[in-house]
């Protein structure tokens, strides 16, 4: 969520870089964050080869700033 916060759109490849994570670990997650509404997958071809987009829907953006939130307000508590 935080890759996809500061972007407009990332695909899968440069996700699963920048997580360190397998494919199958990372289609697991998004497939997850697709499933609640945060996310959405766009999938294509460019050049004959598949491609897959990924960003942030509004209800994911606005959970993300929620849970910065509350992240910030347990920070501040202690």
């Amino acid at each position: 969520m935080t890759q996809l916060y500061v972007v407009e759109s990332a695909d899968f490849l440069f996700l699963q870089h920048q997580l360190q994570m397998t494919p199958g670990n990372l289609s697991s997650h998004l497939s997850k964050l697709e499933e609640a509404g945060y996310v959405q997958v766009v999938k294509e071809f460019i050049e004959r080869k598949p491609h897959t987009a990924l960003k942030l829907t509004k209800k994911g953006r606005g959970a993300f700033k929620e849970y910065q939130h509350n992240l910030r307000q347990v920070f501040s508590d202690l």
